[in-house]
């Protein structure tokens, strides 16, 4: 008896030592991938390398697949949650995860509809179903309350997330959100892009790149490779087209404080963007110089500590 009472203790210390214990067992589909995934998993895990603290990965099943989260910094600190960008995959957090880390318990979760390390074995119907699925991973998670991040169209994500979970989100963050407040502006970026359309794809990354970043130079080669890696898969972007702009009662009625960054250079958001989120009851919207559309990347000094003021307040 006394040795059963012994052991129940030392599985329940282990339980609350490591709630996501049982997450961590990593999933045939990486360890014996295709060549494709293979190159592309190496590509991941070599952009991992630049994160400046320690993680951990996570492989939650759900309805849909494996969702795939990285989590870094401290267990009893605040959780904080990041969507991605498109075709970005969470570790384009790499110049923001020691900063958001420090004082929270970060969540970065890889979409699984694009390239990365989910993974996708039940279709997605509709975009409802993709705010069903990141509810799933995070009730698994069981994150109560949250600060939100979300970049270019994780933004928009991560706003459709927002609405439909107000008294969870704490705050709200969007770095250049895609097709949120506003429609794309026509531009010469855009042109461009739409005429490499006929070149070969490295003329088109290479424009895509460039339309994008203020500073190419400054996105580290790993991450590049991982990248253009990333876009050789397949990859489920069908709801591009059900991205529209928010409505001004639908954007009033977010109750959390919500901070809108883009940058001067950004090909996807004006001056409109932050006109728009300065309205907002408890919005704030500006401008970060010498930045493009990757601003988390182009001046991720500046951005870095602009969100950690706004998430300390």
């Amino acid at each position: 008896m006394r040795l059963l009472c012994l052991l129940s203790v030392l599985l329940l210390f282990t339980n609350c030592a490591d709630k996501y214990a049982e997450y961590k067992k990593v999933p045939k589909y990486i360890t014996d991938p295709s060549p494709s995934k293979e190159a592309y998993y190496k590509a991941y895990d070599q952009t991992l390398s630049l994160w400046d603290v320690s993680y951990e990965e996570l492989y939650i099943t759900t309805t849909n697949g494996i969702a795939h989260v990285i989590v870094s910094g401290p267990k009893n600190a605040e959780p904080l949650v990041l969507l991605h960008g498109m075709n970005a995959s969470s570790t384009m957090w790499y110049p923001n995860i020691g900063s958001l880390s420090k004082n929270h318990r970060v969540f970065a979760i890889d979409f699984i509809l694009e390239p990365g390390k989910s993974y996708l074995y039940n279709d997605i119907e509709s975009v409802e179903k993709v705010t069903d699925w990141y509810e799933e991973v995070l009730y698994v998670l069981d994150l109560d309350q949250y600060h939100l991040i979300g970049a270019s169209r994780g933004g928009w994500l991560a706003v459709t997330l927002a609405l439909n979970n107000q008294s969870k989100v704490k705050s709200l963050i969007l770095l250049s959100p895609a097709q949120t407040f506003t429609w794309i502006r026509p531009s010469m970026d855009l042109l461009k892009n739409i005429v490499t359309l006929l070149a070969s794809k490295e003329k088109q990354i290479e424009q895509s790149l460039e339309s994008m970043s203020e500073n190419v130079d400054k996105i580290n080669d790993a991450y590049l490779k991982q990248y253009t890696l990333g876009l050789d898969l397949e990859s489920e972007n069908k709801f591009i087209t059900n991205m529209r702009p928010f409505s001004n009662d639908e954007l009033k009625s977010l109750h959390m404080p919500i901070l809108v960054l883009i940058g001067d250079d950004d090909m996807i958001n004006t001056e409109k963007t932050v006109e728009i989120a300065n309205s907002l009851p408890n919005g704030k919207g500006e401008i970060v110089q010498n930045a493009g559309h990757f601003l988390s990347i182009d001046r991720a000094e500046v951005v870095n500590e602009k969100m950690r003021m706004f998430l300390k307040n």
